[in-house]
């Protein structure tokens, strides 16, 4: 048994690692040949292409709100990656969404001290610093080593000196470092500080129970093949303070005042107990519902033995990648992530190796510097090989980028 985690530990070695690709492959009748972008898309399987189809012909049949599908299951999934419970999960339109409603809606005060790394996401330092520049808070930077990853002996620093918040990505965009998210969470914790996790490019590609966190933020599309246009938000310990960004119908009440048609300051919406407060009464329930095919899906399979299979599969990236016409992996060599990214050797560039990728048949990603503006100084080359990906598509992409 792997502590902590409630699987079992799967036999070692190279023919079990197989297994679980080819497992991931079966599920699926169709692969585009030379996908290396997970971390952008990944294939839904043939079961999740089944459940998004099959909501959709009963809502036809029924009418879209009679159709309406009990997913608790599908909650209850979800939160098990991380710790969490059914009644901790909300469903949004993505990753992004997520974010914005939980830091939009948060009752933090003037002066509040949010810390994040350099490394972090744009969308979500956009958002930070709107936020900031409306409600009086203080970002702050949290120091980083050579690799990019948090300096934890840093960050206590900073959480001793105050801090309010502090933001996460687990695997960030644009490289394919780990952050210490059990770490992370502990000192967040000593410090009684909540601790946002984003885990869009980690949930069903890295461990992420025992970070511990207040809240998680992720998507469907990436790494737990599920479909576009769903993302969801997993509080554990939903507090006061915590409240959607917009208020809704379905999940806020009005509270009027006494006095009939008398707006004062006890006029407003209040919001609904539960995780409810952040979801949309109206949304694509068919990829929620595939969503949650997805999820149960890489229960399944086993989300240990997908993580193992997908560190092996970075490890075998890297070493195939680095160096090949001049080109360098940025992360290092063992870091057990699947999400590799590379910087191009003088006289070439992301955007044209991925055209002599697609040449080859084969779907990269570039990602550009507005995907980490504190970080990036030029676009770097992402690829990010799904379960199961034959190690002579990692040849053929060296193949191109020696062009």
């Amino acid at each position: 048994m792997i502590p902590g985690t409630g699987q079992v530990a799967p036999p070692a070695g190279a023919g079990w690692a197989a297994r679980t690709g080819e497992l991931w492959r079966a599920a699926r009748s169709v692969v585009p040949p030379g996908h290396l972008d997970a971390a952008g898309c990944n294939v839904p399987s043939d079961r999740v292409l089944d459940a998004v189809v099959a909501h959709l012909r009963l809502e036809r049949e029924r009418g879209g709100y009679a159709a309406a599908p009990d997913l608790t299951p599908a909650r209850s999934a979800l939160a098990g990656l991380v710790g969490g419970g059914p009644a901790d999960v909300a469903f949004l339109e993505s990753g992004t969404a997520a974010m914005a409603a939980l830091l939009g809606g948060w009752r933090l005060p003037p002066g509040s001290r949010v810390g994040h790394a350099r490394t972090e996401y744009g969308g979500t330092l956009m958002l930070l610093h709107r936020l900031a520049a409306q409600r009086g808070w203080q970002p702050v930077e949290l120091p980083v080593d050579g690799d990019a990853r948090l300096d934890l002996e840093g960050l206590r620093a900073r959480l001793a000196a105050g801090l309010d918040l502090v933001i996460v990505s687990h695997v960030a965009s644009h490289r394919g470092v780990v952050q210490p998210a059990e770490e992370i969470g502990a000192l967040c914790r000593a410090a009684g500080v909540p601790l946002v996790l984003d885990v869009c490019q980690s949930l069903g590609h890295v461990e992420v129970r025992g970070a511990g966190a207040s809240a998680y933020v992720g998507t469907s599309r990436k790494w737990l093949a599920g479909p576009r246009g769903v993302g969801f938000l997993i509080v554990p310990g939903l507090t006061p303070a915590m409240d959607a960004a917009v208020p809704t119908l379905g999940g806020h009440q009005w509270t009027p005042s006494a006095a009939p048609y008398d707006s004062t300051e006890r006029d407003g919406p209040v919001p609904l107990p539960g995780m409810v407060r952040f979801e949309s009464s109206e949304a694509a329930v068919a990829a929620r519902a595939g969503l949650g095919a997805a999820v149960l899906e890489h229960h399944e399979l086993g989300p240990f033995a997908v993580q193992a299979h997908l560190a092996d599969l970075g490890r075998t990236a890297r070493g195939v990648l680095d160096g090949a016409g001049g080109w360098r992996v940025v992360e290092p060599l063992d870091e057990p992530s699947a999400l590799v990214t590379l910087r191009p050797p003088p006289g070439d560039s992301a955007q044209s190796a991925a055209v002599r990728a697609a040449e080859a048949s084969l779907l990269v990603n570039v990602v550009p510097t507005a995907r980490a503006p504190l970080d990036l100084r030029e676009p770097v080359l992402r690829v990010s090989p799904p379960p199961g990906t034959p190690v002579e598509t990692l040849h053929a992409l060296a193949r191109a980028l020696a062009r």
